[in-house]
C-alpha cells in the first residue's frame, strides 16, 4: 500500500510541545517547584497525545507531512511521519512521563542543585528527539541530531564535579567530532549523488551511481555507520560509559530514551531509506555493518561482565543491545528488519527500568556496587521486582519483551542465510544472563551484611517506584501481546 502524503501541523506541534514546555519550566525557576513540575509532567501528557493523534493516519496509509522552507533544491527544513519515526517518538514521549515523575522523587530525595536547568534540558532534549523522528530527510535530521547533543551536555555535566566535566567532555567530543568530521562529509557526497536528501523507501542513490562509484560509496556508507556515534558502535562507543557520570534519570535518558536510540533511529534511516536494500547488498555493505554489530554485541556483554558499578554494567550491555537493532536492519529481509525495529522499542522500555532501579537503590539505599547489594531485595522489594523483571527482558526470556526481538532477529538470520549470527545472538544472550543474573541473585538469595542500625533505615520512595513499575509492567505486556509494535515495525519493511 503506497502512503499518501497529506499536510499535517500535527507533526510541528508535537516538536514545539517539549519545546513550549521547556520555556515554561526556566520561567518557573526554583521557587515555584510545584508548578516547574507540572509543566515537565504536563508537556509530556500533551505530547504522548498529539503523537498518539497521528496513529490512525498511518495505519491508514496517509503520510502527514509540513514542510517549512526551503535551503537548497532537494535539502528542506521539513517533516513527515511514517510508521517507523512514529514507533519512535511514541516511545520517547511515553518514556518521557515516567522518567519525568521519577525524576521528581530523585531529585527531592537527594536534595540536587540546579532542579530547573535539569527539567529545562530533560524537555529541549525531547524536542530534538521528536524533530529526528519526523525528520523528512538527512538535513532535518542532521540539525536535530546535532541539537540533541548540545541539549543533553549540561545534563552529563549536571553534577559540576572534576569527574562530571570530563565526562562531559568526552560526550560532546565524540558526539560532535564523529558529526563534523564523518556526517557532513557524507551528507555531502550522497547529494552530489542523489541530487536529494530526501528519505525514500528502497532508497535514493541511482542504480548507475551505485554502480559507476562503489567504493566511494562504500566508504560513504562506513562514515555514516560510525558517524552516528550515538548508536554507539565499536570503536565509537567509549563516551557513553563515560557519560555514566551523570545523574541516574538522564543515564536513563541517554540509554533508554533519546540519545542511543536517536542513534540507531538515524543508522536505520540511512540503511533502509538512504542507500536502501539494493544498493547495500551491491556494494556489500550489509556484510560491513553485520560484522561491525556482531562484534559490538559481544564485545559490550564481555566488556559488563568486568564492571562491579551497577551503572557501568548497564552502560556497557547498551552497547551490546544497541548493535542487536544495528544488526537487525544490516539482515535487510523482513523478519530481520522487524527485529531490529521492535528492539527500539523494547530495549528502551527494559533499560529505562533497569537504569530507574539502579537510582532508586542509590537513593534509598546508597549503594552504587553490584557487590553491595547482598539481601536488597527484602528492603527493596518493588524495585529489585521490576530489575527482575527487565533482566528477563534482556536476556531474552518469554513472556518478557526481548524474547519478541530476538526471535525475529534469529529469524531474519536464517532467512538471510547467516547461521552463524545464531551463535551470536545465543553467546550474546547468555552473557547477558551472567551479567544480569548475579545482580538479582545477590538481592534476593544472598543474606545481607550487618549494617547495624542503617540497615532498617532503607525506604522505596513513591514518587520513584511507580514509574520503575510501571515501566516493567510494560515490558512484559510488549512481550504478552507485542501487536501494536509489530504492526507499525512491519509497515516499514514493505
Amino acid at each position: 500500500m503506497e502512503s499518501v502524503p497529506v499536510f499535517s501541523i500535527t507533526p510541528l506541534v508535537a516538536i514545539l510541545i517539549s519545546a513550549i514546555g521547556a520555556l515554561l519550566i526556566a520561567g518557573t525557576g526554583e521557587r515555584r517547584a510545584n508548578l516547574r513540575e507540572f509543566w515537565s509532567v504536563a508537556a509530556g501528557i500533551l505530547q504522548v497525545g498529539c503523537v498518539a493523534s497521528m496513529i490512525p493516519d498511518v495505519l491508514a496509509g496517509r503520510t502527514p507531512q509540513a514542510i517549512l522552507f526551503k535551503v537548497l533544491p532537494g535539502v528542506e527544513i521539513a517533516f513527515r511521519v511514517d510508521a517507523f519515526g512514529l514507533l519512535f517518538a511514541l516511545g520517547a514521549a511515553a518514556l518521557w512521563i515516567a522518567a519525568s515523575f521519577y525524576s521528581i522523587g530523585y531529585m527531592r530525595t537527594l536534595e540536587e542543585h540546579a532542579q530547573t536547568r535539569y527539567f529545562s534540558c530533560f524537555a529541549l532534549a525531547l524536542t530534538a528527539t521528536m524533530g529526528v523522528a519526523f525528520a523528512a530527510n538527512l538535513f532535518t535530521l542532521f540539525l536535530f541530531y546535532e541539537a540533541l547533543t548540545l541539549a543533553t551536555y549540561p545534563l552529563v555535566a549536571h553534577k559540576e564535579t572534576a569527574e562530571a566535566r570530563a565526562g562531559a567532555r568526552k560526550y560532546v567530543i565524540y558526539l560532535l567530532g564523529a558529526a563534523k568530521l564523518l556526517l557532513v562529509p557524507a551528507v555531502i557526497v550522497i547529494y552530489n549523488v542523489a541530487g536529494t536528501l530526501d528519505f525514500r523507501s528502497g532508497g535514493i542513490l541511482p542504480a548507475e551511481a551505485v554502480a559507476a562509484q562503489p567504493g566511494l560509496l562504500y566508504l560513504i556508507f562506513a562514515l555514516f555507520l560510525f558517524g552516528f556515534a550515538k548508536n554507539a558502535v565499536m570503536p565509537m562507543h567509549s563516551w557513553l560509559p563515560a557519560a555514566m557520570v551523570a545523574p541516574t534519570p538522564v543515564s536513563a535518558l541517554l540509554h533508554a530514551v533519546a540519545v542511543v536510540k536517536t542513534g540507531v533511529f538515524s543508522t536505520l534511516r540511512v540503511f533502509l531509506f538512504v542507500f536502501g536494500p539494493t544498493a547495500m547488498r551491491q556494494l556489500g555493505a550489509d556484510n560491513l555493518a553485520l560484522g561491525v554489530a556482531a562484534v559490538t554485541i559481544l564485545g559490550g556483554s564481555l566488556l559488563a561482565l568486568g564492571q562491579d558499578n551497577i551503572k557501568a554494567r548497564l552502560a556497557f550491555s547498551t552497547v551490546s543491545q544497541l548493535s542487536y537493532i544495528i544488526l537487525g536492519g544490516a539482515l535487510l529481509n523482513a523478519n530481520g528488519v522487524l527485529g531490529g525495529i521492535t528492539h527500539i522499542t523494547n530495549h528502551a522500555v527494559s533499560k529505562i527500568t533497569l537504569f530507574l532501579c539502579a537510582g532508586s537503590i542509590y537513593a534509598s539505599a546508597h549503594k552504587t556496587e553490584v557487590s553491595q547489594i547482598s539481601g536488597l531485595a527484602k528492603q527493596m522489594p518493588w524495585t529489585m521486582a521490576a530489575f527482575a523483571i527487565a533482566s528477563l527482558s534482556l536476556v531474552g526470556i518469554p513472556p518478557a519483551s526481548g524474547f519478541v526481538s530476538k526471535w525475529y532477529l534469529a529469524l531474519g538470520s536464517l532467512e538471510d542465510g547467516h547461521p552463524w549470527l545464531l551463535v551470536v545472538l545465543l553467546a550474546s544472550s547468555l552473557l547477558n544472563a551472567a551479567y544480569l543474573g548475579p545482580i538479582v541473585y545477590k538481592a534476593y538469595f544472598e543474606e545481607a551484611p550487618d549494617e547495624g542500625h542503617d540497615h532498617g533505615h532503607v525506604r522505596e520512595v513513591p514518587w520513584m517506584v511507580v514509574p520503575l513499575v510501571v515501566t516493567a509492567v510494560g515490558s512484559l505486556l510488549l512481550g504478552i501481546y507485542p501487536a501494536p509494535v509489530l504492526k507499525l515495525a512491519g509497515m516499514v519493511w514493505r
